[in-house]
């Protein structure tokens, strides 16, 4: 049977985006009820390195939709990456928040027939607001990759606490991008609205990065009930 270390091992080439290069490796994440997916390492990374935990959106990635903010936050992750020279990113297969792509299609229809937010709309369809889990996610970069601290690329609190959760150590980049329509203007507006992302609204506190959180001497992350609630601390 293959190990998970030489299936790793054994999945890495060279990869070329924008002119660029650099060594992935790719290992594989089963379903275990949360959609699995995959884990890509670019480059030699090291305790504090960059990390995005992604939720796959065929429409904002593939189809370069200008309702959502998924294409931009996966591209922006991808050249920070790039720009430091290795990290992490964890594609999830979860389309739809979830709950999947027929979902996810029903849902914008009867936001566009009532104008309610998406959130409603899947509950009035009887989904989940949001049936993701980060569980394995978290869980694989502890203890496949070994990491004990990250830098976090994500605008989502729930992605943070579920690495804080599993004993990393996790400093909050959040990603600012450019909304491309009134949609996701206002998906964006929902998303801060229903499920506290940090996205900044001038109403808000808010900063480009959160300090590292304290470590129990039990090796997990200090409960902080503030930070899951509130935007990241303003560094100063």
């Amino acid at each position: 049977m293959t190990t998970v270390a030489s299936s790793l091992a054994e999945a890495g080439h060279r990869f070329t985006r924008k002119g660029r290069d650099t060594h992935v490796r790719v290992i594989e994440l089963p379903d275990r009820g949360d959609g699995g997916g995959h884990i890509l390492v670019f480059g030699d990374i090291t305790d504090g390195c960059l990390v995005r935990v992604h939720s796959r959106c065929l429409y904002g990635e593939a189809l370069r939709s200008d309702d959502c903010d998924c294409g931009p936050e996966l591209d922006k992750s991808l050249d920070m990456i790039q720009e430091a020279g290795a990290g992490v990113l964890v594609y999830l297969e979860q389309e739809g928040r979830g709950a999947g792509l027929l979902a996810k299609a029903r849902g914008y229809l009867e936001s566009e027939q009532t104008g309610e937010d998406t959130f409603t709309s899947y509950e009035k369809l009887g989904y989940p607001p949001d049936g993701r889990s980060y569980e394995q996610a978290a869980r694989a970069l502890f203890d496949v990759l070994n990491l004990r601290s990250v830098q976090l690329l994500t605008n989502n609190p729930a992605k943070m606490n579920a690495l804080r959760e599993v004993g990393l150590a996790v400093q909050v980049v959040p990603l600012v991008t450019e909304a491309l329509s009134q949609r996701a203007i206002e998906y964006l507006d929902a998303k801060r609205r229903r499920r506290q992302h940090w996205i900044p609204n001038g109403e808000s506190p808010w900063s480009v990065e959160q300090t590292i959180l304290p470590r129990s001497d039990s090796g997990g992350a200090v409960p902080d009930e503030h930070a899951r609630e509130s935007a990241p601390p303003v560094l100063v």
